[in-house]
């Protein structure tokens, strides 16, 4: 995350090709990398607490719910693709607001 937020300092300082294209990788790889881990996280509340972790009275399933609304707003899979057409075909990702 620090490198990515570093990435777009630097993209907005000096806003070019190149910079644009890294803060917009770095970005790509934080999203992938946390979409990932607060799905592991609110998967392992539920196995390490237990059946009755999942009663509604412990309101828990709100967290899974959370993260998981969280990472649909920008899928994920979108990302996999920007970042594979970047390593693989050296091509930059479009200039989108959601990329």
């Amino acid at each position: 995350l620090e490198r990515a937020g570093l990435a777009v300092d630097r993209a907005v300082a000096d806003p070019n090709e190149k910079t644009v294209a890294e803060a917009q990788i770095a970005v790509a790889e934080s999203k992938i990398l946390t979409t990932e881990i607060a799905i592991i996280a609110t998967n392992k509340l539920f196995e390490l607490a237990g059946t009755r972790s999942t009663l509604a009275e412990h309101n828990l399933h709100r967290h899974w719910r959370n993260a998981r609304t969280h990472t649909l707003h920008d899928p994920v899979r979108w990302k996999y693709a920007i970042l594979g057409n970047y390593y693989l075909n050296d091509v930059n990702p479009p200039l989108h607001a959601w990329s």
